[in-house]
């Protein structure tokens, strides 16, 4: 789906993706399971996080990620984000830490 190298980081992104790719607004704006926190303001700190490890790993400075005026380009976002991150490359210990982190986020999208 997100033609991405077949790493844990990438099928747990592809699961991830597809369960929310076709949510509406008002999905996004139903609350997750962690601290009142909406669905999309989970998935935008998972974008920021991948954000984080992919400047770490191409040596560039940490950057906001942007929240944009629609949640339905989250999906999109967080195929780029880890698109650089696996291209910059990331140690294969953050790929692992982000994979579970990616599941981890998923699994709190109640």
């Amino acid at each position: 789906m997100t033609g991405l190298p077949d790493t844990d980081l990438h099928l747990a992104l592809d699961r991830l993706i597809g369960r929310v790719q076709h949510w509406t607004p008002s999905r996004w704006a139903r609350p997750s399971a962690v601290d009142g926190r909406t669905r999309a303001d989970l998935v935008h700190s998972l974008a920021q996080r991948l954000a984080d490890a992919g400047a770490d790993a191409s040596g560039e400075p940490l950057r906001p990620v942007p929240r944009l005026d629609n949640d339905s380009a989250l999906p999109d976002q967080l195929r780029v984000l880890t698109a650089d991150l696996l291209a910059a490359p990331a140690p294969p210990d953050t790929v692992d830490r982000l994979a579970a982190d990616v599941q981890e986020t998923a699994d709190h999208l109640v």
